[in-house]
């Protein structure tokens, strides 16, 4: 467990640093000369150069192991920071933007097939991902009010500056302390029947040796992800353009730290790990569908309110559809299982950004939330013998 408290600690310091960004990324955009559909654009092509790291990930994380991916991935998101603090034009700024993308796209993989390698104990790996989750909220209710009274009192090159040296040095205490992980072996079996793990839609797994073998993976549920990151980009991006008209920097760096507060509360309630994370996953997707559905539709529900709830059902989900892949996937693959998961995120995480950029005068953002999530959870609603396996043993002849 010592292998967790390290990575726990770098990832809290780097999900610090990330966040922090949030609130001023846009601001600093428009400050060079960007218009919304530019920077609905640069944020939508990060994501998309997510894509060509993740599929790399896939296959390299589980043949090199997640520390080498770990370390670069923070030592070179670092310099980037220290040349962004020097741009000067949209273009620029755009540049940077992508080759980040690229770069950060190894960190998400490499770290969560590192916790899930840390055990082969189906409660176990759970928790761990309940404290991933845990981790990134207490990092994401911090970082957006640090990032704002950097910018605030600093200014943006500095700000820029200290979060690049920031990472820089955390990815060289990871090149002493962080070490990698096995998952130790299997326990001899015991003279009893394997119990199967049912989930919604399908998906299945067997409880062998206290350890889950899957059937199979279907595409549907990567849709869920995708749904996820597209109305996460969206709010990401619609919070810093509505504050920009009617408020300060410190303003959007309060409307963040609301959500992240949402999310901690429902982290907090350990209890809720106990249920089955397929269900926790997808009843935490209806809920933030209905949440941008009163956003877009103006409800009589304090803004704030909702932006809480909000953080509450991302809590809720983002451990659980973690804990579902593993549950799902083959134990010798979660490098490949989490790089999808990622590349999922990546492509909802562009069209979230790029859709609110060139929509917005014509369609409420938070409504194209609802349809995108709404969407996800009617393909998962479809059985599973219809969409192709990706990951998991060749079914047996009829």
């Amino acid at each position: 467990m010592k292998t967790a408290l390290w990575l726990y600690l770098f990832l809290f310091i780097a999900f610090f640093d990330l966040h922090a960004q949030y609130p001023i990324l846009t601001p600093f955009a428009i400050s060079l000369g960007a218009a919304p559909s530019f920077i609905g654009l640069m944020m939508g092509l990060y994501s998309v150069t997510h894509l060509p790291g993740n599929l790399m990930a896939s296959v390299y994380v589980d043949r090199f192991g997640s520390r080498p991916f770990i370390i670069g991935s923070l030592l070179l998101a670092g310099s980037i920071l220290l040349i962004q603090a020097m741009v000067t034009s949209p273009w620029q700024l755009l540049l940077l933007r992508s080759i980040a993308g690229f770069v950060l796209a190894f960190l998400s993989p490499a770290c969560l097939s590192l916790l899930a390698r840390l055990s082969n104990d189906i409660s176990q790996q759970g928790k761990l991902m309940a404290g991933n989750g845990l981790v990134h909220t207490l990092a994401s209710v911090l970082s957006p009010a640090a990032g704002a009274i950097l910018v605030a009192k600093l200014g943006f090159t500095s700000a820029f500056f200290i979060l690049g040296v920031i990472l820089i040095v955390t990815a060289l205490f990871a090149l002493f302390f962080l070490k990698e992980a096995k998952v130790a072996s299997d326990q001899p079996a015991e003279n009893k029947a394997a119990p199967t793990v049912k989930a919604p839609y399908h998906h299945s797994t067997e409880l062998v040796d206290n350890t889950l073998k899957s059937s199979h993976i279907s595409w549907n549920i990567f849709l869920i992800p995708v749904g996820l990151s597209c109305a996460q980009g969206i709010i990401t991006f619609e919070l810093p353009l509505m504050v920009q008209n009617n408020g300060s920097i410190m303003t959007t760096g309060l409307l963040f730290t609301v959500i992240s507060i949402g999310s901690l509360i429902t982290l907090c309630m350990l209890f809720i790990n106990r249920f089955n994370p397929a269900y926790r996953t997808v009843l935490g997707t209806i809920a933030l569908a209905l949440l941008y559905f009163m956003l877009a539709a103006d409800a009589p529900i304090p803004f704030m309110a909702i932006l809480l709830f909000i953080g509450m059902c991302k809590g809720l989900v983002f451990p659980a559809l973690s804990h579902w892949l593993i549950q799902l996937s083959n134990g010798e693959r979660y490098g490949r299982t989490f790089s999808i998961l990622a590349i999922a995120s990546s492509i909802g995480a562009f069209l979230g950004p790029f859709l609110a950029g060139h929509l917005r005068d014509f369609i409420s953002p938070y409504f194209i939330s609802f349809i995108v999530l709404s969407l996800a959870l009617a393909f998962n609603a479809l059985p599973a013998r219809k969409s192709p396996k990706i990951i998991g043993p060749e079914s047996p002849a009829a």
